[in-house]
């Protein structure tokens, strides 16, 4: 009974430190053995986009009840957007800044350690912002909520596949590489199962899509990654959550011929 009891209370400090580290949201228990196991707390990051999911559509629920939709949908992003303390946009900017140069690696990566945002950076921010917001604007209540419920986790997810698929680029380290560790393989998995899981019980019907929009935004990502900077950094991962989340709404808008159905 007492290993147990030690797993459990193991298994919640990792979430906690996933939590801590993902969101804004304020958890100070045993906020001091963070170092001890960010390599550890991957398995959780899917975990942490299903709470911010779910606060978002609980969100988004009880604004419609009194503000129109267009109100609803722009508070939802900047949501999304602030309970990362805008880590990933910052990560989308700075890696449209660094990979859209056309300049060498070590130049590229340079760029995208500079705190500064670059036009381009900035261009890319507002489209992915903006392509957001078309998409939800196109849905039903019902679609907008499970929306926001999808889009977290498959954002999350999109990063453990990253991590599992690419190597970390930088040298000297940084803030992305203190999660890079053997279990990105296994965190990965999980992430994936509890994304098809969701779409299989919540969107059947737009299952296909959703998941062809998931690997090909992924893969096209990571292999322009792979070519530009030799692998990963803490700004991809933070461009391709932000990417994901962008296909994961265009794609339930998605609708198709009878034939296809």
């Amino acid at each position: 009974m007492k290993s147990g009891s030690n797993i459990f209370m193991v298994l919640a400090v990792r979430f906690c430190t996933a939590m801590r580290f993902l969101t804004l949201l304020p958890i100070s228990w045993r906020a001091e053995e963070d170092s001890q196991h960010f390599a550890k707390c991957l398995m959780f990051f899917a975990v942490v986009g299903l709470v911010i999911g779910g606060i978002g559509t609980c969100g988004v629920f009880f604004l419609s009840k009194g503000f129109p939709q267009p109100v609803v949908i722009a508070v939802g992003i900047a949501y999304l957007a602030f309970i990362s303390g805008c880590l990933h946009l910052d990560g989308l900017s700075d890696s449209a800044d660094g990979l859209l140069s056309s300049r060498p690696k070590e130049a590229c990566l340079q760029i995208m350690k500079d705190s500064r945002a670059g036009a381009m950076g900035i261009v890319v921010v507002v489209l992915v912002l903006l392509i957001k917001y078309a998409a939800l604007s196109a849905m039903p209540m019902e679609t907008l909520m499970l929306a926001f419920f999808l889009m977290p986790l498959a954002g999350r997810s999109a990063i453990l596949l990253t991590m599992a698929n690419l190597p970390y680029a930088r040298i000297e380290g940084g803030l992305g590489s203190l999660f890079y560790t053997g279990n990105s393989k296994k965190a990965a998995a999980v992430g994936l199962a509890l994304l098809f899981v969701c779409l299989l019980f919540l969107a059947t019907d737009q299952l296909l899509p959703i998941l062809i929009g998931f690997f090909l935004i992924t893969y096209l990502f990571n292999r322009w990654c792979k070519v530009k900077l030799g692998g990963a950094t803490g700004d991809t991962l933070g461009a391709v959550c932000e990417l994901t989340e962008m296909i994961v709404a265009v794609s339930l808008t998605a609708t198709f011929p009878p034939f296809f159905q």
